[in-house]
């Protein structure tokens, strides 16, 4: 990939090129499996350095394409949002694996708490014995203050699960409601909702329930919790992930050609007219010229680009995306005076003020450059923060602590000598629901990695696909997808092993299949869905 001045005329000009240089063809088996020759080998330039990235360029990098990753910071930026991995990470842990990478602590206990302290206690679930499914997560965690009663009011929610199989037409369904709405209609009792899942999903989903879909809020849960007994079982990076998996993961990609331009911002396209393909963007006053693009970008990034592009403005699929809807974030790193007992490394957090639920990390428990520190050392972060984004910094930490103290009382008496707050506007995914009957839910507006351009593509955790996964796995899992789409485009390379999401266990399966054909005999008599 190659950059070059460009006068800002430029911006909205339509390159010609010629015809041959963007029909689509199919390499015979023989020259998929060999590497292509430097000389002609065809230009991949892949915007955004997140997991979506930094997952299709190592896959093309490795088929022997010229790929340059663009980034609009100066390195691949520190993950926002839920930083742990879970168990069912699969195709994120082979990755790190082939990587030769060791950044993970042991698989840890977590626990959420309310004002009144701790609610429950999350335990590893792989350490016991296996239940059927929902039973470990029911009978398993240590619920302090809910009675077991509450707990089986959660039991006909998993109707719900079994009949949400990821699928256009369950999603379209169930975006039509809020989670809350959700809960209320399937019997789950008032404690159980105030005192697990809506913490839960606050942390999960970044918004309060009243403003999540509910097809959203199915994914979750069965991805999570309801699927298999350990999925809630998870691992935390020993450090932050920029410094223990991305810059190490760029660099190896740095040695297999990969060019890594930091501070470059898209503006606009070129589209040749004869082919309809793009052949280049512009950032600022340079253009790279490509035989393919792929997007890997968060949605506020992909909404700014489409506002300053005439090119993405010409499609309905990208005007669409100007629709969708992001969450504020807040991240707050303190140091204390005195080493404060946080039982476990990895907390939920709600209940303090309304709209608001956060993440605790111990680091003194997950990193290992604080293993060895006499005081105290924390992560918060704080979801759906809107309202903390106008205020100072000492502002932020005074609520902070006054949090941690409601949760754990010997904070105290503790000061904090050391802070550190970043601010992340419009940076999480918002999946909010359809209203009534006059406003559809994000999920309508979503794209899927293909777009109308034949050689440009999407990815991120955003992207509509089938995989089943979610947070940053869904999002390594769609870098790999639009990785294949390339090599499948361009005719050349192998494309991206991508391990699918485990089995349903055989009771969830017969009961999947069960209601499936129910659906199905259900939509032939529409008397019969009359009377239901």
């Amino acid at each position: 990939m190659w950059a070059s001045a460009a006068p800002a005329a430029l911006v909205a000009t339509r390159f010609l090129r010629p015809r041959e240089s963007c029909c689509r063809c199919r390499a015979d088996s023989s020259s998929a499996s060999n590497s292509i020759h430097a000389a002609s080998r065809k230009k991949v330039v892949v915007v955004g350095a997140g997991w979506a990235g930094l997952a299709s360029a190592h896959h093309l990098c490795k088929q022997g394409f010229e790929v340059t990753l663009l980034e609009s910071g100066s390195s691949p930026a520190e993950e926002i949002g839920v930083k742990g991995f879970w168990r069912p990470y699969r195709n994120l842990f082979s990755a790190i694996d082939e990587l030769g990478l060791q950044p993970f602590t042991k698989w840890t206990s977590s626990a959420l708490y309310s004002q009144e302290g701790m609610e429950v206690k999350f335990p590893i679930f792989k350490d016991l014995t296996q239940l059927p499914t929902p039973l470990g997560a029911l009978l398993y965690p240590e619920f302090v203050n809910l009675p077991l009663v509450d707990r089986l009011a959660s039991v006909p929610l998993i109707s719900a699960v079994i009949d949400f199989d990821n699928t256009d037409t369950a999603w379209r369904k169930y975006d039509k409601m809020t989670s809350r709405e959700l809960f209320k209609q399937y019997g789950c009792s008032e404690r159980l909702f105030q005192k697990v899942f809506e913490p839960m999903l606050h942390v999960g989903l970044f918004a309060p329930a009243e403003q999540c879909s509910a097809a959203a809020t199915l994914a979750m849960l069965d991805y999570y919790i309801l699927s298999h007994q350990q999925n809630f079982d998870a691992v935390w990076c020993r450090g932050t992930i920029q410094e223990k998996i991305f810059l190490p993961w760029l660099e190896s990609m740095r040695l297999e050609g990969l060019k890594f331009c930091e501070n470059k911002s898209v503006t606009e396209f070129i589209v040749d007219e004869d082919t309809g393909c793009v052949s280049g963007l512009v950032c600022g006053e340079e253009i790279y010229k490509a035989d393919a693009i792929i997007l890997a970008v968060g949605i506020s990034t992909l909404q700014s680009t489409i506002r300053s592009s005439s090119v993405l403005q010409s499609r309905q699929e990208f005007l669409g995306v100007l629709n969708l809807a992001t969450v504020d974030v807040v991240s707050v790193k303190l140091w204390f005076d005195r080493k404060v007992k946080i039982p476990n490394a990895a907390n939920i957090c709600s209940g303090f003020d309304d709209l608001i639920s956060w993440t605790l990390l111990d680091l003194n428990s997950i990193y290992d450059e604080y293993q060895d520190e006499q005081a105290t050392v924390l992560e918060v972060e704080i979801y759906c923060a809107t309202q903390l984004l106008a205020l100072k910094d000492e502002q932020i930490v005074a609520k902070v602590v006054a949090y941690l103290s409601d949760c754990i009382k010997d904070f105290k008496e503790a000061i904090v000598v050391q802070q550190n707050i970043v601010k992340h506007a419009k940076s999480a995914t918002h999946f909010f629901p359809g209203w009534k009957f006059w406003i559809v839910g994000s999920y309508k507006h979503m794209m899927r990695s293909s777009t109308t351009f034949p050689n440009l593509f999407v990815a991120g955790d955003w992207i509509l696909n089938r995989h089943g996964s979610w947070s940053k796995e869904k999002a390594y899992v769609t870098g790999l997808e639009v990785a294949n789409r390339v090599v499948d485009y361009l005719g050349e390379g192998e494309f991206a092993k991508i391990i699918a999401v485990e089995e349903d266990e055989a009771h969830f399966d017969a009961l999947r299949s069960l209601n499936r054909r129910f659906v199905e005999i259900r939509s032939q008599l529409p008397v019969f869905e009359y009377f239901l």
